[in-house]
């Protein structure tokens, strides 16, 4: 049987991808939609709130897989995803 496909792990290691997000805390509302969706679970609330009193969503670390999961949620555009390696 011939296999057409390359195993799933090593597709997968050369076009992974790296990134680093920025939010916007002062226009960030605490929905955390984004904490819902990010699968590298690199967003968190923030320890201390925003000028209105919102506990805003805030990157926490490294991990990001630069998807852009985050910012198609956020309903406040409050999202900047980059892509640091592994671009196409």
């Amino acid at each position: 049987m011939c296999n057409l496909y390359p195993a799933a792990g090593v597709l997968h290691n050369r076009m992974a991808k790296k990134g680093r997000i920025e939010i916007d805390g002062e226009k960030c509302k605490g929905c955390y939609l984004c904490i819902s969706v990010c699968p590298a679970k690199v967003i968190e609330p923030a320890e201390i709130p925003n000028k209105q009193g919102v506990f805003a969503a805030r990157a926490a670390g490294g991990g990001c897989v630069a998807c852009g999961s985050c910012y198609v949620m956020c309903p406040d555009i409050c999202i900047t995803v980059f892509e640091t390696e592994g671009a196409s």
